[in-house]
């Protein structure tokens, strides 16, 4: 039995795939992820800071200088994941067998 030549008036089923997104849901998905990347740089930073100061790289003023804009980036930090309704916790990505992004603090 030989197959029949579709014709052109033949067409294939269109298949469109189509994701529903919630808006709100992606707006909190992406603040979550770009405030997790910048509590990780921040966490990074600090511990540098840290280790600097304690090898004694750091002058006096450059120390508080340091701590206070820690000090103030953690605030931001604090703020901005009240308000996109996150908790630190929230940031904190677990990456299966790896374990989770960030060190208990």
């Amino acid at each position: 039995m030989k197959n029949k030549p579709s014709s052109s008036t033949e067409k294939a089923p269109s298949r469109r795939l189509r994701i529903d997104t919630d808006a709100e849901a992606v707006e909190r998905d992406l603040s979550r992820l770009v405030l997790t990347l910048v509590e990780l740089v921040r966490q990074l930073v600090e511990r540098q800071c840290v280790r600097r100061m304690e090898q004694g790289d750091l002058s006096d003023e450059q120390v508080e200088a340091l701590g206070l804009t820690l000090m103030r980036l953690e605030e931001a930090m604090t703020e901005l994941c009240d308000r996109f309704g996150l908790s630190p916790s929230d940031l904190n990505i677990d990456l299966g067998p790896l374990g989770t992004l960030l060190p208990p603090e």
